[in-house]
Parts: C-alpha cells; structure tokens; sequence
C-alpha cells in the first residue's frame, strides 16, 4: 500500500473523532453553600397552640426559608389572622433566625422570633407584637422546642416571661401516607391574659394535635385534631364569644418548593 495513502486514510480517521474526545472535560461548578426554599398552604382554620387565629375561618399561609451549610438560617412566615384578635391587623407575618446543627440521629436548634401584626393598634389600641427566644432538639421522629417571651406576650401587659413546650412526634408510615402528633404546654404570666381564660388554673394551657398526612405529585394532603384543655372566649366579643379554643378538625393542603 502506498504510505501517503496509508498516512491521509489514518487522518481522515482521526478527524472524524467527536471533539469531545479531543478536548479536557470542563470542571463541575461548586455546589453553592446557601439554599433557599419556599412553602404554601391552604388551611381550613389557623390554630396557634390549640387556639383559632381565624376565628374558625379558612387560612392561607406560605413562608420562605434560607440557610447556609455552616448551619445559620434566616426566614419568614405569614398568615391571614383574624382582626377582631390583633387589633385592627389581618395578617401575621413571623421573622426568625438562628442555628442548627446535628451530630447523628441528634440534632438542636437555637433562635429568636418575631411575631409581627401589621395594622395592629387601630382606633388608638395596643399594637400586638411578640418577640421569643427558642431552643429545640430532635432524635429520629421525636422533637422538642421550648419557646420563652422575652417581650411582653403579644403585648399583654405583666406577661414577659411566658413559656412553652412543644413535643412532636411524626412517623413515615411509606407510600406517601404519614402520621403525627404535637402536646404543648403554655405558661402564661400576667392578669391580663390569665383573667381571660376559664378554668381552675387559668394561666396554663394544655393543647393537643393528632393528624395524618398523604402526598401526592409533591402535594401534601393533611388532616389533624386540634384542642386545648381551655375554653378561650377572651376578645371575640365581636364574633358572639365563639369558643375559639374546643376541640376542631383542620384539613390543609401544602407544598414545599
């Protein structure tokens, strides 16, 4: 065979290589040490430790959360609230921040929050604002949280220094079904709100969760019992003192993203 033949049919051959071949892979892009995630959901009433924020009314709610692989986080939340509770405001809006951290199958959590009621203090009344100190832990399916005001209780006067603990347990039961359950107990300091509960101990509260979850295509499906151990009436006179605070089944639908 001729060489020069030989030659151009082997740099033919070459030519016809993919470039990718040719050329060095590019390097991957560092994963970024922040993340942002967002959530939303349609609730048909908004319970805050056992007690209607709605007065037994629908609720929309969502919330964005951002935070950095050294553990520290940022977020927001919010909620349509009822008026005739938070003095003139229809919407809640929470502010939080802190750190957490887990060693195994332990984990902990410290932060601050605010509870912010835009509007509030119509008429010439009190603004309804709290700000709380927390500090939670979780192991497998169980959790516990213990919340402390650090201001007045949503501006209730003589009431720093009332507290809660939150014990949570939830379980993945497969195929997109769940199951969960939440005791709280309130400590609540101050005339203002303790007068306001019915009850031989009026300034404790117990409530209660038992609820089941299914996802579908992302969506989360729930349905829980709620109560407390009180009946609270205190401040919807202009709702005919609806018990805002007996046992009711809530249905939500939710989604993260």
């Amino acid at each position: 065979m001729n060489f020069r033949q030989t030659t151009l049919v082997a740099a033919l051959a070459l030519s016809s290589l993919p470039v990718l071949a040719q050329t060095a892979a590019a390097p991957a892009a560092p994963a970024s040490e922040w993340t942002v995630a967002g959530n939303a959901g349609l609730f048909s009433d908004y319970t805050f430790r056992g007690i209607s924020q709605t007065a037994r009314k629908p609720a929309f709610q969502g919330g964005i959360d951002i935070s950095h692989a050294s553990g520290f986080y940022v977020g927001n939340w919010n909620s349509n609230v009822d008026s005739a509770f938070y003095n003139g405001a229809n919407l809640e809006m929470d502010f939080y921040g802190g750190y957490k951290a887990s060693v195994g199958d332990f984990g902990f959590d410290v932060g601050a929050l605010y509870y912010y009621y835009p509007g509030s203090g119509a008429g010439g009344t009190t603004k309804i604002n709290n700000t709380g100190l927390y500090v939670g832990a979780t192991w497998g399916p169980l959790t516990a949280k213990y919340s402390y005001a650090v201001s007045d209780f949503f501006s209730a006067a003589n009431s720093k220094g009332s507290a809660y603990l939150d014990l949570g347990f939830s379980h993945d039961l497969g195929n997109g079904f769940g199951v969960n359950a939440h005791a709280g107990y309130q400590r609540l300091k101050g005339g203002a709100i303790t007068a306001q509960i019915n009850g031989s101990k009026p300034n404790s509260i117990l409530d209660f969760k038992l609820g089941a979850t299914y996802t579908v295509e992302g969506y989360v499906l729930g349905g829980a019992l709620v109560g407390t151990s009180r009946d609270y009436t205190a401040g919807t006179a202009a709702l005919s003192n609806k018990n805002i605070s007996n046992n009711t089944f809530v249905v939500s639908v939710s989604k993260s993203f």
